[in-house]
């Protein structure tokens, strides 16, 4: 008579700064594996260098082995743990080695890391995300012309639905901030210019602010913050649920499918989201200056028409088209760089907004050197 199935089980044991993980029992499908996530995230954050493992009082096993093995080496990953598989079954170690590789990190070296050390990791760091940055832009300027041609494998209704969630759907917030900076342009210009007796001119100040800068800056935060982190937790769940290693299987080219869609859309919206928000800037300036400080409505709009050029506005559009394709192109890399942990979909949202939000206002500064250097 056949011996009854023994669960799953495993303890610890510490030596030093390694943790020995033992390992015995039938690990099957059909048993109950409750808590083995939960182990592996504990075993991971328990503060040692090394996870190494022995399996001689394993018996049979199958996927849900496996399925505990790949949480736990995923997190050890993340912590830049020591993951010693070769005290388990040697089939298990080349499964493992089947796992895809994009999530390894460098393993940190014993002890405490120096400083020289630090910023040799921090910037082999950077320099890993300037070249997939670089990949993704290249790609994204090689696509477009095919895209337009109908000859990527975008879908329409992903670019279609990308367009309404980036363009009309951000309209009722763009207008609200960008009337109140309008606002706060007029009522401090007037408050400052009225001392010199040239309050008439906060027109112009208005004018020339939103169009050239605030319109194109402020609308480019606020969609790095709605939209640019959107897409890196989109794309970050999609990777954590496994539909991007589903796509790759089934050969469907991740760039044409999630990104192209993303970054066309938001490149091509930015523009018109840059007028809409300039526009309104200038009227939430015009009602504090004519209703509050009670300028003249002639006067208000014969300096507004003299103040602004079309080179102004020109200026401002050059800038929301590289905030958009930045703010996609990074959501997007994030996304697609982002572990498979529900935790990290929040972080890839959060640094999707940093990185937006920097990015755009290095680019502002860079063209407004630019525009100096040129007389614009």
């Amino acid at each position: 008579m056949a011996e009854p199935l023994t669960g799953p089980g495993w303890s610890t044991r510490l030596e030093g700064r390694r943790i020995i993980l033992q390992l015995s029992g039938e690990w099957r499908i059909r048993q109950t594996v409750s808590g083995a996530r939960e182990t592996a995230l504990q075993v991971a954050s328990s503060g040692v260098d090394a996870i190494t493992f022995e399996s001689g009082s394993l018996g049979q096993w199958d996927s849900s082995l496996l399925v505990f093995l790949s949480a736990l080496q995923e997190e050890a990953r993340r912590r830049r743990i020591v993951f010693d598989h070769t005290g388990l079954p040697a089939s298990a170690c080349r499964l493992l080695n089947l796992l895809p590789q994009e999530l390894s990190v460098p393993t940190a070296p014993h002890g405490r890391v120096g400083p020289t050390e630090w910023l040799r990791q921090w910037l082999a760091g950077r320099w890993s995300d300037l070249v997939a940055i670089t990949t993704l832009v290249g790609e994204a300027t090689l696509r477009t012309a095919p895209a337009v041609r109908g000859k990527a494998s975008m879908r329409a209704v992903d670019l279609v639905t990308s367009i309404r969630d980036a363009g009309a759907a951000a309209l009722p917030m763009v207008a609200l901030v960008n009337a109140l900076i309008g606002g706060i342009i007029a009522f401090v210009g007037i408050v400052q210019l009225r001392t010199l007796g040239a309050a008439i001119y906060v027109s112009n100040l208005i004018g020339v602010t939103e169009v050239r800068e605030m319109a194109p800056l402020i609308t480019a935060i606020l969609m790095s913050g709605r939209t640019g982190s959107a897409y890196a937790a989109e794309i970050a769940a999609m990777q954590g649920t496994g539909e991007t290693d589903a796509l790759r299987a089934l050969g469907v080219p991740l760039f044409d499918y999630l990104v192209l869609p993303r970054v066309s859309a938001l490149t091509a919206m930015m523009p018109l989201l840059c007028l809409y928000a300039g526009a309104i800037g200038i009227f939430g300036g015009f009602a504090i200056a004519v209703g509050l400080m009670h300028l003249s409505i002639g006067g208000f709009l014969a300096q507004l028409r003299s103040a602004v050029s079309v080179r102004d506005i020109s200026l401002g559009l050059a800038k929301s088209v590289a905030f958009g394709s930045w703010i996609a192109i990074a959501g997007c890399r994030i996304g697609l760089s982002a572990g498979r942990s529900a935790s990290d979909v929040g972080r890839a949202a959060t640094a999707a907004a940093v990185s937006g939000i920097v990015g755009a206002i290095a680019l502002d500064a860079l063209f407004d050197v630019c525009a100096n250097a040129l007389g614009i």
